[in-house]
């Protein structure tokens, strides 16, 4: 199975960190985000990458190459990385992986092994990771399951009540072949409705859980670590977090 790791954006919040880098070549407790997210990965048995840059993609692109000579490694580039939303990201992989399962996550995620591995092992075949969570603010993207099928997703969306959601979505996720073509698909119509600046991918999610044409699951990842980086502060937090696990 292919994995789908999207690492286009500009991360402006993190400036002047990321003036010379991606996020995901930040280091954070003495490794970068990348390299653990690809460690996770080979770890998890998916040695098929396809990582989607915009954002100074010769450094991923060197970074890659000289961790893993051997990796097969596939790049699409998002040329309006400055302009656009992940929605336009993952879209820019659909050459590689349309009709096919694979496996998709952010790019600016730490996490424990244990999370890809739950979903890649999950028995559904879509699904995604979810941190049950009741302290949820306006930047999480919240998932409501539904009341009688408990894992399955009703709604994904950031705007969502909190008090409505039984956690956040950390950007893990997993597609069935089947889904893969509808999915991009409906990446598709979005960007050509509503334009490409704020379409999120989660909207074509939220969209396919409401018409019913995706079974998405929830896979309980609480008991292991996983933490969004989108500013100095963020990115400060996990570092400490991750040095007190390491002591």
């Amino acid at each position: 199975m292919k994995a789908v790791l999207l690492a286009a954006g500009m991360s402006s919040r993190l400036r002047p960190l990321t003036d010379d880098r991606p996020k995901c070549l930040l280091t954070v407790a003495g490794q970068p985000i990348l390299k653990r997210a690809v460690d996770a990965l080979r770890g998890a048995g998916l040695d098929e990458l396809v990582v989607v840059t915009g954002y100074l993609e010769d450094r991923i692109q060197d970074a890659l190459g000289a961790w893993y000579p051997d990796l097969r490694v596939t790049y699409r580039r998002n040329a309006d990385y400055a302009a656009t939303q992940n929605g336009a990201s993952l879209l820019c992989a659909r050459a590689v992986v349309e009709g096919e399962p694979f496996v998709m996550l952010d790019g600016d995620i730490v996490f424990d092994p244990e999370v890809l591995e739950a979903v890649v092992r999950s028995p559904h075949a879509d699904c995604l990771a979810l941190r049950p969570a009741d302290d949820l603010g306006d930047e999480e993207v919240k998932v409501v399951l539904d009341a009688a099928e408990p894992t399955r997703v009703r709604r994904i969306h950031v705007s969502l009540p909190p008090a409505d959601a039984a956690g956040e979505s950390i950007g893990i996720e997993k597609f069935s072949a089947a889904t893969s073509a509808v999915l991009f698909a409906t990446i598709e119509q979005r960007i050509g409705e509503h334009g490409p600046r704020y379409e999120y991918y989660e909207k074509a999610f939220d969209q396919l859980c409401q018409d019913g044409r995706l079974a998405l699951h929830a896979v309980d990842v609480g008991a292991h670590y996983c933490a969004e980086i989108d500013t100095a502060a963020d990115l400060a937090e996990v570092e400490r977090a991750l040095q007190a696990r390491a002591r």
